[in-house]
């Protein structure tokens, strides 16, 4: 009975190997998420895209979670049957829409293959091509949004009362490295095809390997799985009930009256709005602006995550010892118009303000997470995540769509050009501030946040609790 004494996440080791596993997992999700940015140019070239098109690709992501409610949907269901039936389902879904967003972009299927006379049937104004990509960006938006919500809930029922900003730091800045890794990889794993070579051998390579990285972050998931029935089986045995699974329906009434809880859901949306599509534009807009090769424009984007990979856990690690979240809120969303407003009306070397988002893209989510555990009880955690993802994948639905009709109406002609053949590029001004913008607007809700903090005592200001 001794074994049953302590509960499982009071072994330092054993906690910290649980974040590490999970947050691989959640690694391989936003590799996908971003291992066809640097491919933009050649799904214009090779499946007849333009920005537009490239746009709608890109926001087929988030329609399930806007219109469906997904990701606050998978949240209640999480809080209500649990984090291991919930994540095995929805990762598994995300696997399934990568495999389907590959098979759309090969050769095999655009020259007459499975489904493609099907797919050419309807809405004929849109290629076959741009019809399975979306879809299959589809389903993986319908599990990527709900199983990051599910890899929170794990780290915050390991951590909770621990080094909780720094666990999720360290999850963001992990999640971040896959992101990073998408840029760096992405373009050398490209290799040009031809009617002779197999399937596999062709400009598709990086969307079958993301795909592939999905499948191995499931299996890592089904291990954490073993860890966590563990860890019931020991709460069970010193009588302790984990809150974290008690829910009702009226508790998703009680978040939408919540000032604090509003004002940090605008931020994120507007926050990530002005971060993710940008991410999505980022090796274009090195390769149109600086007349970088594919290559080098993927490396230069790559800054961002990958200088969250020190920053976040840094700046987390202040949260929890230092306090000051809603703070550092408001520098980062200052931090974001300067960047912005940089790429749009300066030549200054993209080197600098990379790096300068690279900071304010780890000073906010470092603070903004763990400061929703202060906002929001325990048994809401899940609804909470869930809710604050669905308000976030309405701006990750539409800006990359707006920005590629802001791209095609500001460039006219360009993308026929482009698909042409020709050498011809964008200019990304406008885009660029209508993200700053955006920016300004997540600045003001973060001011007003940390404005309500003073009223509300839930402490943003005041360090997290470390036992």
């Amino acid at each position: 009975m001794n074994d049953f004494k302590n509960a499982l996440n009071d072994s330092a080791p054993l906690r910290w190997g649980i974040m590490l596993l999970v947050s691989f997992t959640m690694a391989t999700n936003y590799y996908f998420y971003d291992a066809l940015s640097p491919l933009k140019f050649l799904m214009e070239r090779e499946l007849g895209f333009s920005s537009s098109d490239y746009g709608f690709f890109q926001a087929a992501y988030s329609i399930p979670n806007v219109f469906l409610f997904m990701a606050v949907v998978g949240g209640i269901i999480l809080d209500r049957i649990g984090i291991r039936i919930t994540g095995f389902v929805f990762i598994f879904i995300q696997f399934l829409g990568a495999v389907v967003t590959a098979y759309g972009a090969t050769p095999y299927f655009n020259e007459g293959g499975w489904g493609y006379d099907f797919m050419d049937s309807f809405l004929t104004r849109y290629s076959p091509a741009l019809k399975v990509t979306s879809l299959g960006f589809f389903l993986f938006g319908l599990g990527a949004e709900t199983s990051i919500v599910v890899i929170s809930k794990v780290i915050v029922k390991w951590f909770k009362g621990k080094e909780i900003a720094l666990a999720l730091g360290m999850n963001v800045a992990i999640a971040r490295l896959g992101m990073g890794a998408a840029m760096v990889i992405s373009p050398r794993l490209i290799v040009e095809g031809s009617e002779t070579t197999p399937l596999w051998d062709n400009w598709t390579m990086p969307i079958w390997f993301g795909a592939l990285l999905l499948g191995i972050g499931l299996l890592a998931f089904l291990v954490y799985t073993i860890w966590d029935v563990r860890f019931d089986r020991r709460a069970k045995a010193r009588m302790e009930t984990d809150p974290t699974e008690e829910f009702r329906m009226s508790d998703l009434g009680k978040l939408l009256v919540n000032r604090s809880f509003i004002y940090i859901s605008l931020l994120c949306v507007l926050f990530y709005s002005a971060v993710f599509p940008f991410m999505k534009y980022a090796p274009d807009l090195m390769i149109n602006k600086y007349g970088v090769d594919p290559t080098l424009a993927g490396d230069i984007s790559s800054i961002l995550p990958f200088g969250t990979l020190v920053f976040t856990p840094l700046f987390a690690w202040f949260c929890d010892y230092r306090g000051r979240s809603a703070s550092l809120m408001v520098y980062g969303s200052v931090l974001l118009v300067i960047v912005h407003l940089t790429f749009a009306f300066t030549n200054i070397t993209p080197y600098l303000p990379m790096f300068i988002l690279g900071i304010a893209f780890s000073l906010v989510p470092a603070a903004m997470w763990p400061a929703v555990t202060k906002i929001v009880a325990t048994n809401r955690i899940g609804t909470a995540y869930g809710a604050m993802f669905t308000f976030q994948a309405i701006g990750l639905m539409l800006f990359p769509w707006l920005i590629g009709l802001v791209l095609d109406n500001t460039n006219p002609g360009v993308a026929e050009a482009v698909a042409a053949g020709e050498i011809v590029f964008y200019d990304y001004t406008y885009a660029l501030a209508m993200l700053a913008l955006l920016g300004i607007a997540g600045l003001l809700f973060s001011w007003l946040l940390k404005k309500e903090d003073k009223t509300s005592g839930y402490g943003l200001e005041e360090p997290n609790k470390i036992e």
